[in-house]
């Protein structure tokens, strides 16, 4: 997909969301398009999410930063570069080493072919979830992160997303932080699909946040 035609249904998703969702209209109206950059290199992401999960987003920029640094001949490490390092190394940026491994297992799954990405455009979403969440490490929610801001998929919600729960919270008034079945609710209620990945957007704007990580 090109960049303006991607343009071209956030725009469209906005106007759709504005016109079924009034609660959710007051947002847009603030917010303006949806900022969502799809792109296809599959495998950084990965490792960028591995590396990022249950950080705050500056933590994980810096772990980020550092990690790419050990590898000098950037600008992002390949998966045989990432098999060279042991361990130690990738501690030594501020990974556990829980997440080094997970790291290493998904450069080494990669090289082995057993895990590939040239196939995923053609899956549904939920053949994607199955598919990466053979990868140790990576599980749903961060499936779900892919799906939005790297594939560009526009009718993805992401239920198990703490932002996405305190917004909805806050937004619709609930006393309580919602459930996975009362956020599928609001969203068919309100019509978010075929959008919901932008609806989810606009929940975390409404926020002043980014994904919860």
């Amino acid at each position: 997909m090109t960049d303006s035609l991607h343009t071209e249904q956030l725009k469209k998703a906005a106007h759709y969301l504005s016109q079924s969702d009034p609660l959710l209209s007051t947002v847009i109206a603030r917010a303006g398009i949806a900022t969502i950059t799809p792109h296809n290199n599959y495998y950084q992401e990965l490792v960028e999410s591995i590396v990022s999960q249950q950080l705050s987003v500056k933590a994980a920029a810096t772990i980020l930063k550092r990690f790419i640094a050990l590898f000098p001949d950037g600008p992002f490490p390949t998966p045989e570069k990432i098999l060279e390092k042991d361990i130690e190394d990738l501690r030594a940026v501020g990974l556990s080493r829980q997440k080094a491994s997970y790291i290493q297992d998904l450069a080494l799954k990669v090289l082995e072919g057993s895990v590939q990405f040239e196939h995923l455009d053609t899956l549904t979403n939920d053949a994607v979830i199955t598919e990466l969440t053979k990868i140790k490490g990576v599980g749903v929610w961060t499936v779900h992160m892919f799906l939005i801001f790297c594939m560009g998929r526009l009718d993805v919600l992401p239920v198990g997303d703490l932002g996405i729960k305190n917004g909805i919270q806050k937004l619709y008034g609930l006393d309580h932080s919602p459930t996975i079945s009362e956020m599928q609710n609001i969203a068919v209620k309100n019509k978010w699909s075929p959008y919901e990945s932008v609806a989810s957007w606009y929940i975390w704007h409404s926020l002043d946040n980014k994904p919860s990580l």
